[in-house]
């Protein structure tokens, strides 16, 4: 296998595309762009300013090719595989200044960076045979031609601003030839011949080459701002040939010698720590990123500048705080030393937190941050820009037999609470980012999914939020079970966050059963004696809880807020207050951020407890706490009961037994019931209960009355009623229960049969 190399001739050949296809391309722009220059000098009627323009211009010009292709060899045994690749970058940086004879010509000085590469890889595999074709064997070579140019130098440039009786204008530079290096290699390996053979080498030492120039002009289509005609600010771009040319400028007329050119915002591209890229002003950034603020100086003058740049936020225009005086964001300044013509940024890193709210939970809609520039303790010039900030996204976790749909109002709640920025992110709204099973449907004996499981589906669609928004942290809102899912990921599976701040900032719980729930014993208990594994019901039982409490206590700086329901003073076998599911002592558990609210289970998902709760712990201002939560020593809960003192004098405390009725130590029933067609049970009493309790799941559509033997209504859960909704129902008798027959009356108010699981518990007389 033979390749005859010639560094000498492609060395050669790309030194004439150099210095010939440049003044081609400039030629051609020139004379195309020729009319619209025709017209400097001409001033548009409402400029104030006879002075010259200076600021800056950055041209670029760019070109990138490449080719595979793959030939068959003489020998019909083996390809050759070639990649040819060029890449072309040609940038420079003008800082245009007044001319020296202050005549209103402007001049330029720029820095030019030259980089043009062309490479060549071939690979060449051929079967040969060592041993006179008994074994065949790959023979391969690797070539690689690679030549490249470059150059950088700061030389002084012609720059035009040509502006139209229209108003209309045009922005030209031309860029002078600069001195370059070329350099140039050749290598070649082997592997798999019969004689192994020696690859090479070859460098060609590095040549100083002339780099021709390039020029560009607008094409006359910009117009002047009748608001501000003394500045000028803009981009025209063109392409042809495989190549890309860009002329970007910023001039002002009149401007102060050292002055502000540009202020830009970069964010990180989660989830890459360090990869910033450019924060549109039309979505701007989440709050709580970090976000580097950019300060472009221009010293347009002709000796060394010395000047401070502070970083403020400023409430001019805003609707509400207007005449609220401007304020320092951070401790942002910095000092910077310019040469005479030269550009310098400035560069701030500023933590958003709390910038999408004002610390009174108004939101704030946009943050307009001022870069001021001083000069010897004097304000040299100032530039404002907006940038929108809007609050962390906020997945939203669904609890037992339950599922995205649980959260439907929600976007619309955030977005009437700030505005369309405010996300939310329901788990299982897209299932290919992540989806819970938690029951599925009422009474579902399907397999669930375990705790950990769940787990690590909310963290899947966390991962989807933060992308979806570029958000480095999120906040969670969790209905009921979906707390102990949240509690879970956060001990076993959250991540490290690379600014020391946990990736969940706030978990709302809201109706969580952090202790287990009485009735998740009674009606697993009850599933047991029916032969039924409801495995949903059984993660909630009060055992269970506290293993889990046990081994899940890593809060990781995450702040924990709990809202807890109470308006029901009775449930399954436990007098204590409670929401129809979850007891208050439950919910609140070891979280000392928590509050209590007279809706029951189902409720406190609503606007109510958004606007009285939730919000307030996420709306949080600039001047908040934003720091992780402090952690504190475990101590672990008593899980003896949760039997407590009443919160009303009315009832005195006592304890509740399993049921006692007349045919067995517990009644327990699983039934489906059809639409129109009411049915009715026996439900046996033995004599001495002194209070009776009965606990049911059913769909919504149902109702359930408990009739005394004498025929008179004890009590009833309706459909329709607050607590239809909820995955516990109790009906409670309390005192003068009478033995005998009583009846419990079930009617479906739907239209599709459905099943009902129901349990008896009571009080025994000691």
């Amino acid at each position: 296998m033979k390749r005859n190399y010639s560094l000498v001739r492609t060395f050669i050949a790309v030194l004439s595309l150099v210095s010939l296809a440049a003044p081609f391309i400039t030629v051609e722009a020139q004379t195309r762009r020729g009319a619209a220059t025709a017209s400097a000098g001409a001033k548009p009627a409402a400029a104030k300013c006879n002075g010259a323009w200076t600021g800056s211009i950055t041209y670029t010009r760019t070109q990138s090719m490449s080719d595979t292709k793959t030939t068959e060899r003489v020998s019909n045994r083996g390809k050759d595989t070639t990649t040819f690749e060029l890449k072309y970058d040609y940038k420079a940086q003008v800082a245009v200044v007044e001319s020296a004879e202050q005549n209103g010509r402007s001049d330029g000085k720029a820095t030019i960076n030259h980089s043009f590469t062309t490479s060549e890889t071939t690979r060449a595999v051929e079967k040969n045979s060592c041993d006179r074709g008994k074994t065949w064997r790959d023979m391969t070579g690797n070539f690689l031609s690679l030549s490249q140019v470059t150059g950088s130098a700061k030389e002084e440039a012609s720059v035009g601003i040509g502006v139209n009786s229209d108003v209309t204008y045009s922005v030209s530079v031309g860029l002078p030839p600069i001195k370059g290096q070329a350099t140039g290699k050749e290598t070649s390996s082997f592997s798999g011949q019969c004689v192994p053979k020696e690859g090479k080498n070859v460098s060609m030492p590095p040549t100083e080459v002339s780099i021709q120039g390039n020029s560009l002009t607008s094409d006359g289509s910009h117009r002047i701002d009748p608001s501000d005609p003394n500045r000028l600010s803009g981009s025209f771009s063109q392409s042809f040939h495989n190549v890309t040319e860009t002329i970007t400028w910023n001039l002002q007329k009149c401007g102060a010698p050292l002055r502000l050119i540009d202020l830009k915002f970069e964010e990180m591209k989660f989830p890459t720590w360090n990869d910033w890229v450019e924060v549109s002003e039309q979505k701007g950034t989440t709050d709580g990123n970090l976000v580097k603020i950019k300060a472009k100086v221009l010293n347009a003058s002709g000796e060394t500048k010395y000047a401070d740049v502070k970083i403020n936020e400023t409430y001019k225009g805003d609707k509400w705080d207007g005449a609220r005086p401007d304020a320092p964001l951070e401790d942002l300044t910095a000092s910077v030393r310019v040469e005479a013509g030269e550009e310098r940024e400035v560069e701030f890193v500023w933590d958003s937190s709390g910038y999408a709210w004002y610390d009174d939970g108004r939101p704030r809609l946009v943050q307009r941050i001022k870069a001021e520039l001083e000069e010897n303790g004097k304000k040299a010039d100032e530039m404002t820009k907006n940038l929108k900030v809007g609050p962390k996204p906020v997945v939203l976790v669904h609890g037992l037999w339950s599922n995205w749909k649980a959260w439907e109002p929600w976007q619309n709640i955030l977005t009437t609470s700030h505005s369309y920025d405010w996300k939310a992110y329901p788990v299982g709204e897209k299932p290919e980012k992540g989806i819970m099973n938690t029951g599925g449907s009422f009474l579902s004996t399907n397999a669930t999914n375990s705790i950990f499981e769940n787990a690590q589906e909310l963290g899947k669609y966390i991962r989807y939020a933060q992308e979806d928004r570029n958000a480095w942290h999120v906040d969670i809102v969790a209905h009921s079970m979906g707390g102990l899912i949240s509690r879970h990921y956060i001990h076993h599976f959250m991540p490290p966050s690379d600014d020391g701040r946990p990736q969940v900032a706030h978990l709302v719980m809201l109706g969580t059963p952090n202790m287990g729930s009485p009735c998740a014993d009674v009606m697993n208990t009850a599933f047991e004696t029916l032969g039924k594994n409801v495995e949903a019901v059984r993660q909630l039982r009060q055992d269970v809880a506290a293993e889990f409490n046990r081994t899940v206590t890593n809060r990781k700086g995450v702040k924990f807020s709990v809202l807890a329901g109470d308006p029901l003073p009775v449930m399954c076998k436990t007098y204590v207050w409670n929401d129809g599911v979850v007891p208050v002592p439950s919910a609140i558990w070891q979280i000392k951020d928590n509050a209590k609210s007279k809706n029951v289970h189902t409720e406190l998902t609503g606007t109510v407890d958004f606007s009285n709760f939730v919000k307030p712990r996420l709306a949080i201002g600039p001047k908040g706490n934003h720091l992780p939560e402090a952690p504190e020593a475990p101590a672990l809960p008593n899980y003896q009961g949760l039997l407590v003192e009443p919160q009303n004098p009315e009832y005195s405390p006592r304890r509740f037994y399993g049921a006692s009725t007349a045919e067995s130590d517990v009644f327990a029933r699983w039934l489906t019931i059809e639409p129109g067609n009411p049915t009715e049970i026996e439900l046996p009493i033995a004599g001495g209960v002194e209070d009776l309790g009965l606990t049911f799941i059913a769909n919504a559509s149902i109702s359930v009355t408990l009739v005394g033997p004498d025929g008179s209504v004890a009590g009833k859960d309706e459909a329709g009623s607050r607590t239809a909704g909820s995955p516990f129902r109790s009906i409670y008798v309390e005192r003068g229960v009478k033995p005998g027959i009583w009846t419990v009356r079930i009617s479906n108010t739907g239209r599709e049969k459905t099943d009902i699981a129901l349990t008896s518990w009571s009080g025994v007389r000691r």
